[in-house]
């Protein structure tokens, strides 16, 4: 009688391509201009609105650049023998991993560092610990303001792996991956209708201002309470005027989603609201990205989501899973974002 354990023959998977890293094949590589570009080093990347668009349009040529080049090992020369913390007052998976993989690929390495910040002792001392120790600190927090704590009393770069007011470097992937898409040329992103249906978090915040800085259209279809922050949707707003994006918050998803050449949602229950679950998912119940949804935007809309996702709430099995989700690309593109920030900044 043959095991059921040897049933499944050992094949190497489709599209399998080994992660090793080799010297650029045609003379010098391309990246090398990365290594010399300081106009932004020793910057801290605590949000999309602390940047001008000319400085996110680089973070975007560098992520683009560095991704194209993926295999080429000159890249370990851009952080080699230096050190970045990894502060996690919150889990996950996306976050952890592709700093840890891109320091990694980077010829650096980090450290990683699990807790609420502030309890056990302040935020300063530990900033003024980790700055003698390290050469950059990327902080997961609750608190907006704890990284800017954590900035003011460092000595060297601070990265906002996510805050309760912005979540930066998954706006620059899906930006990044919007680019990919849609095959738009020279980072011009006039014309691009991007929907974004749920809750006005973290999220929404930084793809608000992002889109507002590159002239890419932008409407959110969220309830009455769950608006995004007000003082960036008037950040957002002003930068508008000088590049032509058009901004529109509504109540209806049909009304967002009309004519989107990008649908994108979130979770409707971040991490520390889960004592709101049960409030929240009724309120938001008429705010799931579905095929009915699907039908009032362009017929090559793409589905994005940041991740995780909660299927059966914001998002249906269906449009996750299908011909039109490019929520895993997304994913992709966090690797290669992390480390343009790293490259360019430490």
């Amino acid at each position: 009688m043959v095991s059921t354990m040897y049933k499944k023959p050992p094949t190497t998977p489709v599209g399998f391509k080994s992660q090793r890293m080799s010297p650029p094949q045609h003379g010098r590589s391309p990246l090398n201009k990365i290594l010399v570009e300081d106009t932004l080093r020793g910057k801290d990347f605590l949000g999309i609105g602390y940047f001008k668009a000319d400085e996110l349009k680089l973070f975007l040529e560098t992520a683009a650049l560095l991704k194209a080049n993926k295999f080429d090992d000159t890249q370990t020369l851009f952080a080699k023998g230096q050190t970045l913390a990894l502060c996690f007052e919150k889990p996950s998976l996306r976050t952890k991993v592709t700093f840890e993989a891109g320091m990694i690929q980077l010829g650096g390495s980090s450290i990683f560092l699990e807790d609420k910040l502030g309890v056990r002792e302040s935020v300063p001392d530990i900033a003024r610990n980790l700055d003698r120790w390290l050469d950059g600190i990327m902080a997961r927090v609750f608190e907006h303001n704890t990284l800017i704590v954590l900035a003011d009393y460092a000595h060297v770069p601070v990265i906002n792996g996510l805050s309760d007011l912005e979540h930066p470097c998954q706006a620059l992937a899906d930006f990044l991956t919007i680019k990919e898409q849609k095959a738009i040329k020279d980072w011009n992103f006039r014309g691009i209708n991007l929907a974004y249906v749920g809750d006005g978090n973290n999220v929404a915040n930084s793809l608000m201002l992002l889109a507002a800085k590159l002239g890419c259209n932008f409407s959110i279809a969220c309830p009455s309470g769950y608006k995004p922050d007000p003082t960036l949707w008037e950040m957002a707003m002003e930068e508008a005027k000088h590049t032509g994006a058009q901004l529109k918050i509504t109540e209806s998803p049909a009304e967002a989603v009309a004519g989107a050449d990008a649908v994108y949602t979130d979770t409707w229950v971040s991490m520390g609201q889960e004592d709101e679950m049960a409030e929240r998912i009724k309120i938001f119940e008429s705010y799931q990205v579905n095929d009915e949804l699907l039908k009032f935007a362009k017929p090559d809309a793409i589905v994005m989501h940041c991740l995780p996702a909660h299927r059966g709430q914001e998002i249906t099995d269906a449009v996750m899973d299908g011909p039109q989700s490019v929520v895993f690309e997304q994913a992709e593109n966090r690797l290669h974002v992390q480390k343009e920030v790293i490259s360019l900044i430490m």
